[in-house]
């Protein structure tokens, strides 16, 4: 057995795609993980989460219940995705609030983009095409396509070139005329 393997909680539902690289102490259950990612150390990722390919997901990352992580992303160390925009630990009658007393808020990080270490990510966000998200960022609203962001709320910095591989993909998607 590899000794990685012995510090990893990988449920049984976690399906994982081809080539995918799991370091040690991360806790999987119930997620999709494409082909060719890379799961960094002290990484959890719930249920219902779901990772494209080759991404890479960086050590200390929390990703919860109703993110998805398109392909191509990268995301830096200690990142935290929130997905209730208003937790509460009890229900109005004092009871410990279960699964039915609350509604998951998804979050959208779309393919090609960066996300720095230490960023936090509010719910109902999602992260445009080819973004990056400075270090230490709050993001509390939608990221435009290949915007730059940083700041404590996200502001837009200014705007990346799209990729000559995103610009033929994008073409490619077009009707002729």
């Amino acid at each position: 057995m590899n000794p990685h393997e012995l510090h990893q909680l990988i449920a049984p539902d976690v399906q994982l795609g081809h080539g995918v690289r799991i370091h040690g102490f991360v806790n999987l259950y119930g997620c999709e993980i494409g082909d060719e990612s890379m799961i960094g150390t002290f990484v959890e990722i719930q249920r219902g989460a779901r990772i494209g390919r080759r991404c890479k997901i960086s050590s200390h990352t929390f990703v919860c219940e109703g993110v998805t992580i398109e392909d191509g992303v990268f995301v830096g160390h200690n990142v935290t995705f929130i997905n209730d925009p208003m937790p509460r630990a009890t229900t109005a009658s004092g009871q410990l609030q279960g699964t039915a007393d609350w509604q998951c808020s998804p979050t959208v990080v779309r393919r090609g983009a960066s996300i720095g270490s230490g960023v936090t990510i509010l719910c109902g966000i999602t992260i445009g095409e080819g973004a990056m998200v400075g270090a230490g960022s709050v993001v509390t609203k939608d990221v435009p396509d290949h915007a730059v962001v940083a700041g404590n709320p996200a502001r837009v910095l200014r705007h990346l070139p799209a990729a000559p591989s995103q610009k033929r993909m994008k073409e490619a998607k077009q009707p002729p005329t």
